[in-house]
């Protein structure tokens, strides 16, 4: 039993709505980096049901005690135990990923922090990757639901640099990376998974 590790509630009842996406996103590739593993509970379900992928969690090191502990008891071994990945000062893993998972982390992020991350897909990321990013965004400024604005708040009022980021700034930093929207899905309580792909170019 895990019932003394982190657990998140809001990971159980999106990881199978994010599954149905992966399984296509990242149907060919044959690693995954996930950026902001947070609990591991989202890495244990799509490891376990991704078996043809190397799933590699990480996270900042303060969170890695209790995502490393849960990831060692599932033993699976296509989920190897997390990297330590500050975003901002923590060097790339050494193996590229041909795909990169993160959920629920712009929003936490102060928004130079997301400029980075984008910035740094180019050495995080293969010449031809796919990237899902999970979370709540807004579209054209607007909130997409009145649980959304209060959420924007809430974390506001936490930190004014945390807040939910707009569709179009975030397609905008991923276009400059050389990735491109290749669908905007909807998702559980009022989350949006936005998938995108990089080719090489030639």
């Amino acid at each position: 039993m895990d019932s003394d590790l982190p657990f998140s509630q809001a990971c159980e009842n999106n990881k199978s709505p994010i599954l149905t996406v992966l399984q296509q996103a990242f149907a060919g590739c044959n690693n995954v980096l996930e950026v902001g593993s947070g609990t591991g509970q989202h890495a244990l379900h799509f490891a376990e049901h991704l078996p043809h992928l190397c799933w590699q969690a990480s996270d900042q090191p303060v969170y890695l005690p209790a995502l490393k502990e849960r990831i060692r008891r599932a033993a699976l071994p296509n989920l190897p135990l997390p990297l330590p990945l500050d975003i901002c000062t923590d060097p790339p893993p050494v193996v590229v990923a041909e795909g990169l998972f993160t959920a629920n982390t712009l929003h936490i992020m102060p928004w130079p922090v997301v400029n980075h991350f984008f910035s740094r897909l180019s050495e995080l990321t293969a010449a031809r990757a796919s990237l899902c990013i999970y979370g709540p965004f807004n579209y054209n400024g607007q909130f997409s639901s009145a649980s959304n604005q209060a959420f924007d708040a809430s974390l506001k009022s936490r930190d004014p640099a945390m807040g939910i980021r707009n569709s179009e700034q975030v397609l905008m930093l991923a276009q400059q990376q050389g990735f491109n929207l290749q669908q905007d899905y909807a998702m559980p309580a009022n989350n949006r998974l936005l998938w995108f792909t990089k080719t090489l170019q030639g």
